[in-house]
């Protein structure tokens, strides 16, 4: 279940409370009857960088990384030496 963050509105008071992304959101506390509004909340998880790639996470293997690499020059001679000859 997600966690939610409110704020009481006479206090400033912040507090989280856990519900499911079905339930809509709360406008009292559940407990002292005060009036609250719910804050948009900064998430858990952050990516930074120029990007992730599937191969980041792979475990190296020389077996993988050379097919994979003979596929490819093999794909990049092809349209080079189809491009060349008239």
């Amino acid at each position: 279940m997600p966690t939610y963050v409110y704020k009481n509105t006479d206090t400033g008071e912040t507090f989280e409370i856990k519900q499911s992304i079905r339930d809509e959101a709360l406008t009292t506390h559940p407990e002292t009857g005060a009036p609250i509004r719910r804050v948009p909340a900064v998430p858990g998880i952050a990516f930074r960088g120029s990007g992730f790639y599937v191969t980041d996470s792979r475990p190296k293997s020389s077996e993988g990384g050379g097919t994979g690499g003979g596929e490819a020059k093999a794909s990049a001679s092809g349209a080079s030496g189809g491009g060349g000859g008239e």
